[in-house]
């Protein structure tokens, strides 16, 4: 019920923002590909996530459309500050795309993946709902 909860609410967001559909995909990584690295910095939080001999991770990606640019600049800035609480398990990349938020996690422990995107969704949430109540950013 609250992945349903969660997901209708991405939706919405989508819709208020964009009027455009938002993308979830969720896969396996390839069995004898390495994944990307993930490396510290603005909007990654794991260098590599902790994997055993034959394992593969979970992976989540959602792409988040805005009308600008900006604006998608400006979730990435309000969301990457926010390190992930299991970093040796959980690895997770934001980026920007022209006015597309692209999220990326990796995970052994599906669970805690699950625990990171429901935390992350309510932190866009958060951040969505402060950018409608003050209105458009204004470039500088």
């Amino acid at each position: 019920m609250q992945s349903r909860r969660k997901h209708q609410l991405l939706e919405g967001i989508a819709r208020v923002t964009t009027a455009a559909p938002v993308r979830m995909d969720t896969a396996a990584a390839p069995a004898g590909g390495a994944p990307p690295p993930h490396a510290s910095g603005p909007g990654r939080d794991a260098p590599s996530v902790a994997r055993g001999p034959g394992m593969r991770p979970h992976v989540f990606t959602l792409s988040v459309p805005f009308p600008t640019p900006l604006e998608a600049e400006i979730v990435r800035g309000s969301l990457a500050p926010d390190a992930e609480p299991h970093q040796r398990v959980v690895g997770k990349n934001l980026a920007v795309s022209g006015r597309i938020l692209a999220v990326r996690w990796e995970a052994e422990d599906c669970r805690l993946l699950r625990i990171s995107v429901i935390n992350f969704l309510d932190h866009l949430s958060l951040v969505v709902q402060t950018m409608q109540h003050y209105g458009p950013p204004i470039s500088r």
